[in-house]
């Protein structure tokens, strides 16, 4: 990540009242976005920078200020200068869930019961004033497999029964959706913060729609990035379904939606891989087409199943995921 600051940060903070202080580069990950440690008189802050074209702070903007009204730990916005891209944001540590695991693996069960039961609260709220995450964004999303990794793997496909086994399958959750939850959409260990409070501090959540309960617990339980076992995945989906009163329909949904993300995220990865330059992704497809595997076994998802039998060869399907790259 080039350590570059951004045009105008030493106006920016001067005005927000941090003149004069230490800016360090933080990691960067799949976006334009950067990320700046702020630290002055014993305190400290982050600055996101989100430039335009590439990026557009208003949304993260939004549904932050949403989240705090709601009583859920967003961080705090001390400045913001969205035409430039520049937001100084409260600092939620460097007890990040993912990494924090790594060194503290006996807590794993309570660390994700804490994620869900923080994910159970946010469906407490009404939905926000957030775009419907409706077929045609599932759609929208599913078809990047087709488009990205199809292609690049050399596999000539039925595009037309890949859209008709996906909407067969997506239909009946769309019902039970409504009116719907928050959806921040990529809500797992390395996009939750562990705070000395006990609490869960919610990150890169931009994207927030307004859907169906299932998706960020997806999110959380098939990491793309983290294994989470498929034990304490059932521990979990079992916690939430008991805390919620949810009943089976929710558990054939959370599988619809875990092989519609898993698709979308095969698509995304090879396609961060061919166009952006970026192969470390390739690395995580296998872990992700391990769950999408396990998501097709539901009856529910008869229709994609019998698609990816008929159009995806079994090389490709394995815990390799057809070694990319």
């Amino acid at each position: 990540m080039s350590a570059k600051l951004p045009e105008g940060i030493e106006s920016f903070l001067e005005q927000a009242g941090w003149g004069g202080a230490e800016i360090a580069p933080l990691p960067g990950d799949a976006s334009f976005r950067r990320y700046f440690r702020i630290r002055q008189d014993g305190k400290s802050a982050l600055l996101m920078d989100a430039p335009p074209p590439h990026e557009d702070p208003r949304p993260f903007l939004h549904v932050g200020k949403w989240l705090c009204d709601q009583g859920l730990r967003a961080p705090e916005i001390y400045a913001e200068d969205a035409a430039r891209g520049l937001v100084l944001i409260e600092d939620f540590g460097t007890d990040r869930m993912r990494d924090w695991l790594d060194d503290n693996p006996e807590a794993e069960r309570r660390t994700y019961a804490a994620a869900v039961l923080a994910l159970a609260k946010l469906h407490q709220c009404p939905p926000g004033p957030f775009d419907a995450y409706d077929m045609a964004a599932y759609m929208r999303e599913v078809r990047l497999f087709t488009e990205w990794f199809c292609p690049a793997a050399g596999i000539a496909v039925d595009e037309a029964s890949f859209d008709a086994a996906w909407e067969e399958a997506l239909s009946p959750l769309l019902q039970r959706q409504q009116p719907g939850v928050t959806v921040l959409r990529d809500y797992h260990a390395e996009n939750i913060m562990l705070l000395p409070e006990g609490a869960q501090g919610l990150i890169d959540f931009q994207d927030a729609l307004v859907g169906h309960p299932a998706y960020d617990l997806v999110s959380l339980l098939q990491d793309a990035r983290r294994d989470v076992s498929p034990e304490l995945e059932q521990a979990m989906l079992d916690l939430y379904m008991q805390g919620t009163g949810a009943d089976l329909d929710f558990e054939a949904d959370y599988a619809r939606l875990g092989a519609q993300r898993n698709a979308k995220i095969v698509g995304i990865f090879t396609r961060l891989w061919k166009r952006d330059g970026k192969p470390r992704y390739l690395s995580m497809i296998p872990r992700v087409w391990e769950a999408m595997e396990r998501d097709l076994q539901h009856p529910a998802l008869a229709p994609v199943a019998s698609w990816f039998d008929a159009n995806v060869p079994a090389e490709w399907r394995d815990k390799r995921g057809g070694g990319l790259g």
